[in-house]
């Protein structure tokens, strides 16, 4: 039987070439009509989905707009965004949008689970109700589970295969069958009680990255005033054996989950009359990063002498990680906002990210970036990109990722 996949991004494409290469047909939808045509062209937009791989598995992926499609599988998983809507509050529009389409074609005896991060009763409260418009129970009719997504793009250390799959079902038979489903493609399944066990342990996951990347980024603003190498700081308590993880400072977070994830938890904890202080802190914190970040290009162009403005910096990576072109909630994105507002003359270099249409820019070459610039700033480290070099031909350069460290050509963060 074939297995439907709703949302071709980069938890969707990795998770239908997984099930194509295991023997499986796959029925991918996705409403944008570009994807469609690159996936029926063996064409992949996705860094972890190399175009041969794609070549591979196409012989059993059906790309499509029509969710009539899904009627025939056996199974279906939901891959569509959950974003934050612009108060930071979580959108399920396009969750809404899809299990509504979704409805019109469901079958008794299908699964249907739920990979998009979100808030703990999602699962049940939303999603289960809107399916039921097609007449058919969840946990009756059809099967309905939650398995939170662990992708990280860029990574190759752990694979789809390798990481282990979290899953929880609205009842146990709706466990066992998604546990039988995505044991074809991973090693390790991971059974939880429901699917609200589940949900909540996609947001610990990324809410304990968050809190210690907003410790560690606030210790680097501390350090900055008191003059202190927290680069030096960190590589010394990283020493220690045992207690200690580390975490590296920063621009700030970026992607779709280290940014959104908090605010989906701490928006659901007030439904319980309880407010995650601690949690939202983190969030805050992490969001000042890119100010704090523009603040020491203005004094380090300062004491040169030069005003912000009319100065020409060279910004190098505006994706939000090193090897990939995400830019969703890039922190790189507002430090070229702000230094925009400013009135700096910018361009860019990033290998992965072509252009930036909502600020009018386009990546240009690394040697024609930098060739006058009176300052680099790195924000994203990108493979391939020999920092070391840059910082030797500018007058001025600010290292917000540590990469330069060795040469002592740059100011750290």
């Amino acid at each position: 039987m074939a297995v439907g996949v709703i949302g071709m991004g980069y938890v969707g494409l990795p998770l239908a070439v997984a099930f194509a290469a295991e023997g499986r047909d796959v029925v991918a939808v996705d409403i944008d009509r570009r994807k469609v045509d690159a996936l029926r062209a063996g064409r992949s937009y996705i860094e972890d989905v190399a175009d041969e791989v794609l070549a591979a598995a196409a012989v059993r992926i059906t790309a499509t707009t029509r969710f009539a499609e899904l009627a025939r599988c056996d199974a279906i998983l939901i891959c569509v965004p959950t974003p934050l809507s612009a108060n930071r509050e979580p959108d399920l529009g396009p969750l809404v949008g899809a299990a509504r389409t979704l409805a019109e074609v469901l079958q008794a005896g299908q699964l249907v689970v739920l990979e998009s991060t979100t808030y703990p009763g999602t699962t049940r409260d939303r999603l289960a109700p809107i399916l039921a418009e097609s007449g058919l129970v969840a946990g009756i009719d059809f099967s309905l589970a939650f398995s939170p997504e662990r992708v990280d793009p860029g990574r190759t250390d752990y694979t789809m295969r390798t990481t282990p799959k979290v899953v929880g079902g609205l009842t146990e038979s709706c466990l066992e069958r998604a546990a039988a489903l995505y044991g074809e493609i991973c090693d390790t399944i991971v059974r939880v009680s429901t699917p609200e066990a589940a949900e909540l342990t996609k947001l610990l996951e990324n809410i304990f990255r968050s809190v210690n990347i907003a410790l560690v980024n606030e210790l680097a603003m501390l350090c900055d005033r008191m003059g202190i190498d927290v680069w030096e700081v960190v590589d010394a308590a990283a020493t220690k054996p045992y207690g200690f993880m580390r975490f590296e400072p920063g621009p700030g977070m970026g992607g779709h989950c280290l940014p959104v994830d908090p605010f989906y938890l701490s928006w659901r904890a007030r439904e319980f009359d309880m407010a995650t202080e601690f949690i939202e802190l983190a969030g805050k914190v992490n969001q000042q990063m890119p100010y704090h970040c523009v603040s020491k290009v203005e004094r380090l162009l300062n004491a040169a002498s030069k005003p912000v403005r009319g100065s020409k910096i060279a910004v190098l990576g505006v994706s939000y990680k090193a090897g990939v072109g995400d830019v969703r909630e890039s922190p790189g994105l507002k430090i070229v906002t702000l230094l925009s507002a400013l009135g700096a003359d910018l361009r860019y270099h990033d290998p992965f990210v072509d252009d930036l249409p909502e600020l009018g820019l386009r990546s240009r070459p690394l040697d024609e970036v930098v060739a006058d610039a009176d300052l680099a700033l790195i924000v994203t480290a990108h493979p391939g990109v020999d920092h070391d070099a840059v910082v030797a031909q500018v007058p001025l350069a600010l290292d917000l990722r540590g990469v330069t460290r060795r040469s002592g050509r740059a100011v750290l963060l």
